[in-house]
């Protein structure tokens, strides 16, 4: 069933009945007496005696996505997303009110001020991970937590931790067959909702494998929208192709162009609620533009089938490097200095060794920031001194630590998917369809997201997800006959973009790049200096490397040029209690 809107009236103090304030969302509860409630007296009535029952508790008790904030009678608020913050919720605390809004922009005013360590983290990270966002004293729900606000004091408490099962053997044929029943019904539920709903497709297999079940499961041909690039490398256009000629679905291309990044980054960083610095919002945007543009409602993304059975090449890396830890002590002791000295540094083979040990010794997760961009530059050689002594420059890794450590799995691949579920998922990917498509003015859905399909995951024995250094065995083997054996041999791309290589050959792409740079330099959170550097010696040696780096700069900048914070037509939810 679909949730309620924000639009909900708000709850205030005196009153002892517990009120729903807000709820969104494609969701149903899983509790045999809450739904009965919810089918004889509404949503409504149902979270409310699901919190009443259960407290923080109470989201574990209902499947799919949502966001939702209660005012229980013990004069307690609650607010809870689902897993993986499909749907986003944010709160600030003033005194003894609470106010809620999806959007993180929608809940401060004129005077509002940034908060600078989110800065910081979003320049480390390129994006702002929840609880924090852009606004100091307006906080994001994580995914997966419930946040319980009492007397104006919120405590955070996680709803859902995942539980890995970790079998060493199992039936192929049997989890094959689950596997796809699960696969259809989770398509299957996205268009009892959504008939008409369209698919990207990238060429890659999740977006195949959505598109290719949308039509087997609705009986029609699926309409698939894909995104080119004229840039060597960058243009995955031919798979996508093959796709659609497989499935037989009713395809639609556009090619995006330097001229579209002109005029479209502006007006997506100013539509995101915080900065957002992952490239690839451009090409999405365009893609559910050109869904919208054709009449559909809906558009279906296949993220989520990488992290859920280990599609992501740096799982394999880390596994290379996980084997060092098995070498025996002596023969390291013996190796290392031999590495380390000064005739390794002249030969390529013992130099790529003592590379390999310089990372193998890092433990997880610090060892996937090694060559974090502005880390890697020397952040007091990036960062304006005011800026850089404002911040703590050691919360980003501990809050990754603190998410690693916290995943109850013995196996190093599933520590790192439950780790990327937060930190990639929760954080990266879907927020970036999710802004790209609001900004379209279409609806999203996840399918390879369906609960049933992470709970089945968690089931599957470790090595059927990075099998020695083969990635996503199980899902490829289990789709084999059904998707292309083009696609299934294919190396993982996606909507990448080329920045860094058009910026260098484009003026106007270029100006309006180098103008955020020069702009941003000017506002004491980069040294100007750096700026320089990077404009005029870095990024013409290396474009693409550093046009990264770039992008980032330019979407802060571009993001804080935006008016005042922006007021939307839904206002902010506002519960009062009692001092």
């Amino acid at each position: 069933m679909i949730g309620s809107g924000p639009e909900i009236a708000a709850a205030r103090a005196g009153s002892p009945a517990t009120r729903l304030l807000h709820a969104s969302g494609d969701y149903r509860f899983t509790d045999r007496d809450l739904a009965s409630i919810a089918a004889e007296r509404g949503d409504e009535a149902a979270w409310c005696a699901a919190f009443d029952r259960h407290g923080v508790g109470a989201p574990a008790h209902v499947t799919g996505d949502f966001s939702v904030a209660v005012r229980a009678s013990d004069d307690r608020t609650y607010l809870a997303v689902d897993r993986f913050a499909v749907r986003t919720l944010c709160y600030r605390i003033a005194g003894h009110d609470v106010h809620c809004h999806e959007r993180a922009d929608a809940l401060v005013g004129p005077a509002a001020t940034h908060d600078t360590q989110a800065l910081f983290n979003y320049l480390y990270f390129h994006v702002i991970p929840a609880p924090r966002t852009a606004f100091a004293d307006v906080h994001r729900v994580p995914a997966g937590h419930c946040v319980r606000i009492d007397r104006g004091s919120a405590d955070t408490v996680r709803w859902w931790n995942p539980v890995f099962q970790e079998p060493r053997e199992a039936s192929f044929d049997d989890m094959r067959d689950e596997f796809l029943a699960l696969l259809r019904s989770a398509v299957g539920r996205e268009l009892a909702t959504s008939p008409d709903a369209a698919c990207f497709l990238s060429g890659g297999t999740d977006s195949s494998t959505v598109a290719g079940l949308v039509t087997e499961v609705s009986g029609a041909a699926a309409q698939t929208y894909s995104i080119g690039f004229d840039a060597e490398g960058y243009d995955e256009m031919a798979y996508a192709r093959i796709a659609a000629r497989h499935f037989r679905t009713r395809h639609h291309e556009y090619y995006v162009t330097p001229a579209d990044l002109v005029t479209s980054i502006p007006a997506i960083a100013a539509a995101c609620d915080q900065p957002f610095g992952n490239s690839s919002i451009v090409p999405t945007y365009y893609c559910a533009k050109l869904a919208r543009e054709d009449g559909r409602q809906r558009i279906l993304g296949g993220d989520g089938g990488d992290e859920l059975f280990g599609g992501n090449s740096r799982y394999a890396r880390q596994r290379v490097f996980d084997w060092y830890g098995k070498v025996p002590s002596l023969l390291r002791a013996a190796l290392e200095p031999l590495l380390a000295s000064r005739v390794a540094a002249h030969l390529p083979v013992l130099r790529k060794g003592a590379s390999y040990v310089e990372q193998a010794r890092v433990p997880m997760p610090d060892r996937t920031q090694m060559y974090n961009l502005v880390a890697r530059l020397g952040l007091a050689d990036v960062l304006a001194p005011d800026f850089l002594a404002a911040v703590d420059i050691t919360e980003p890794l501990r809050d990754l630590r603190e998410c690693y450590d916290a995943t109850p799995a013995g196996s190093l691949v599933n520590r790192m998917l439950a780790h990327d579920w937060r930190h990639t998922l929760a954080e990266n990917d879907l927020p970036k369809v999710r802004n790209a498509a609001a900004v379209a003015g279409i609806g999203v859905g996840f399918p390879l997201l369906d609960d049933a399909l992470v709970d089945f995951s968690m089931r599957l024995p470790p090595s059927w997800k990075l099998k020695r250094l083969t990635l996503r065995w199980f899902f490829k083997e289990a789709l084999r006959g059904f998707l292309p054996d083009e696609i299934l041999a294919k190396r993982k791309h996606g909507f990448g973009l080329p920045f860094g290589v058009w910026m260098a050959r484009h003026p106007d792409l270029s100006a309006l790049a180098f103008d955020s740079l020069q702009s941003l330099g000017r506002r004491g959170i980069v040294r100007e200096s750096f700026m320089t550097k990077l404009i005029g010696e870095h990024l013409p040696r290396h474009p693409a490397y550093y046009g990264e780096l770039v992008w980032i700069f330019m979407m802060l900048e571009q993001w804080l040029r935006r008016a005042p914070p922006r007021v939307t037509a839904t206002r902010p939810r506002l519960v009062t209690t009692p001092p």
